[in-house]
């Protein structure tokens, strides 16, 4: 075959693929847009407002983040019409659509009004201009270059905490999605939870180096989830930590040791190297004080909750309470099979009365007792109120489903674990 002819063929191709590009600027002219300063007021004024990602999660992490609302879904452009129909099922709610640099975009939300969605409309900046206006923005990994998703703040004056990602544990964020806390003593550093890998803990026990030179002597899981106690086999290592927990987490972690491991391995895969489960050294029931030097710290459980062997430690001198999975705020709390959400609202009474001023949480930022109390106790109060009316009824299962829960749904992971809060509570319900 001549050149002449390989040229005129590829020329041919070429142009067909140029023909069949979509012509932006006109399916743009053709559908509603939003600009940054009307997005910006769309979303202070009205919190029922959908935004949909259609970039992928590669992209989003590559990026950056994505940008920060109540209900921003990622939706890559390839996924939207397989999908959107599960996120958004009322096809008159109102939605955004952005990607990074604004070429997606438009495409989607032209499919979207094809496929009957009417008040879409498409974000003009894209990604980029909502970064370069200095807007607010979540990110699946405040910590890139690190096995963190984000590094260790100063809460109080020997008290220091890694927030983790208000979400389920991905690959993403490493298996950092709970807080990994640490006291620093005159003679000894206590960690509150062990991490959910060896890597994870690892990366930790860097961190603590840096801000003092006092050793690691005690390792507290919180109770026996993975992401309490995973961690463990990087301390055991290390040497001279001693790990304590409850005496029911303990239980908990020889019962479902095997079923930790291989859902954390799952998600994690090579982030998961060297991780084993380790069981605590010392266990205890109700109270343990350990003294740090200088400080005192006391081990509690106040009685059943969010799991079994849910404990606290608490710094009477300050105020400060390092609370573990019995308080919530910034993400919907979990009802577990093994949840007792009747004894938890009755161990939050002993909880409050020790009169916390600073509450590190088992997720989210350091927060006080109001707000935990409102996202946490009195959310249990409401379902168990509700489905309680249902049960004296005669309602079903079905009739769960369908309590209000609006008020919590900007929470993360509402969209996660509400329906099914709501089923586990009207199941234990059933037979109380």
């Amino acid at each position: 075959m001549s050149i002449r002819v390989v040229v005129l063929i590829l020329s041919f191709l070429f142009a067909g693929v140029a023909s069949a590009a979509p012509d932006l600027d006109k399916i743009r002219a053709s559908i509603p847009n939003i600009d940054t300063a009307g997005l910006k007021a769309e979303m202070d004024a009205n919190e029922n407002l959908y935004l949909i990602d259609v970039r992928t999660v590669r992209e989003t992490n590559i990026m950056g983040g994505s940008i920060k609302a109540k209900r921003n879904i990622i939706m890559p452009r390839g996924w939207l019409e397989f999908r959107i129909e599960d996120a958004v099922k009322d096809k008159n709610a109102p939605i955004v659509v952005y990607c990074g640099t604004e070429r997606r975009s438009p495409l989607a939300v032209q499919t979207l009004i094809k496929m009957g969605y009417t008040n879409v409309r498409n974000y003009t900046g894209g990604y980029e201009e909502w970064i370069k206006a200095g807007l607010p923005i979540t990110t699946r990994d405040k910590a890139p270059n690190n096995f963190l998703y984000s590094m260790p703040i100063q809460v109080s004056d020997r008290v220091w905490s890694a927030i983790g990602e208000t979400a389920p544990s991905t690959y993403e964020n490493g298996g950092h999605n709970n807080n990994l806390s640490f006291i620093i003593g005159d003679d000894a550093v206590m960690v509150f939870n062990g991490g959910g890998s060896y890597l994870l803990a690892q990366s930790l026990h860097i961190e603590i180096k840096k801000i003092t030179d006092k050793p690691v002597k005690y390792l507290v899981y919180e109770n026996g989830q993975g992401h309490a106690s995973l961690g463990g086999s990087y301390w055991k290592q290390v040497g001279g930590v001693e790990i304590i927990a409850h005496k029911d987490a303990a239980e908990e972690i020889r019962n479902r040791k095997e079923q930790i491991l291989d859902s954390a391995q799952r998600r994690l895969r090579d982030k998961f190297f060297a991780t084993q489960m380790v069981e605590p050294d010392v266990t205890f029931e109700d109270k343990k004080v350990v003294d740090l030097g200088g400080i005192k710290v006391e081990l509690l459980n106040l009685g059943a909750a969010h799991s079994p062997g849910d404990i606290m430690a608490w710094l009477p001198a300050t105020k400060l309470v390092i609370s573990g999975d019995i308080a919530f705020h910034e993400r919907l709390l979990p009802v577990f099979e093994n949840s007792q959400s009747g004894e938890w609202i009755k161990s939050w009474d002993k909880f409050e009365a020790l009169g916390a001023k600073i509450v590190i949480p088992g997720h989210g930022g350091p927060t006080t007792m109001p707000v935990v109390r409102k996202y946490t106790r009195d959310y249990l109060v409401y379902m168990r109120g509700e489905i309680g009316k249902i049960i004296e009824n005669g309602g079903e299962l079905g009739d769960a489903y369908k309590v209000d829960q609006s008020a919590y749904e900007h929470l993360d992971t509402f969209e996660e674990l509400a329906l099914r809060n709501a089923a586990r509570i009207f199941q234990a319900m059933e037979f109380e």
